[in-house]
């Protein structure tokens, strides 16, 4: 299985992204944010955390406009799987690959700590391996996180188990505590706590793995 990893200006989590995903045993390309084109035989597009062109309009605003856009967005619609991290996650959000925005923290202030999720869906590739109400602890390192949508898209995202996953203690004031969504064919995963960032003994935390090494098993048998 192949990944891709965009870099964007102010991209800062691209090289531990790609570790995970190496160490999951996928082949990694790297590739920058003015390609036209992702390189042949891509099976995922991951976006990574940072503060793409400087948070700049909105955060993942000016990155969603960028050349690698409209592979990304191509390689989504003929059902390619895409998972956007933090920064990335806005970025999906921007391009509508993902629905709802992240708006600025409810407490105004950026927020970098481990935290306690709980798996709302195992219904993905991207998270099969975990258990349904499993709690895992992930680091999270935003300052617009807050998730927020409308009445009838959160209801949407409720009815159609699209929750990936959420907050056991909401740290940003993300609507129904939301950390993780997917798309509607369930291929396209935005979350804002960083798993790449727990992948091995020496993060201190090892729970971030086993979305990697599902996202492999999930697609070797898609």
């Amino acid at each position: 299985m192949k990944a891709a990893v965009i870099t964007f200006p102010g991209s800062n989590c691209d090289r531990d992204l790609a570790t995970a995903f190496e160490q999951a045993g996928f082949g990694v390309s790297r590739v920058w944010h003015k390609d036209h084109d992702l390189p042949h035989g891509i099976d995922v597009v991951a976006v990574p955390g940072g503060f793409s062109f400087g948070d700049y309009l909105r955060c993942g605003a000016i990155a969603a406009q960028s050349p690698i856009a409209a592979a990304i967005k191509d390689h989504a619609a003929r059902g390619g799987y895409v998972i956007g991290i933090c920064n990335g996650f806005q970025v999906l959000t921007e391009m509508a690959l993902l629905p709802g925005v992240l708006m600025r923290n409810a407490g105004l202030k950026f927020v970098c700590k481990s935290v306690s999720l709980r798996v709302a869906s195992t219904d993905s590739a991207f998270t099969a391996a975990y258990g349904r109400g499993q709690e895992i602890t992930i680091p999270i390192a935003h300052h617009d996180g807050n998730y927020t949508i409308d009445a009838d898209g959160l209801a949407r995202l409720q009815g159609e188990d699209r929750i990936a996953f959420t907050y056991a203690q909401n740290p940003n004031g993300s609507m129904a505590d939301i950390a993780g969504v997917l798309s509607e064919n369930r291929r396209v995963l935005g979350m804002m706590p960083h798993p790449e960032r727990a992948c091995e003994a020496a993060h201190g935390l090892t729970d971030g793995a086993a979305l990697f090494k599902s996202l492999m098993g999930g697609m070797a048998l898609a």
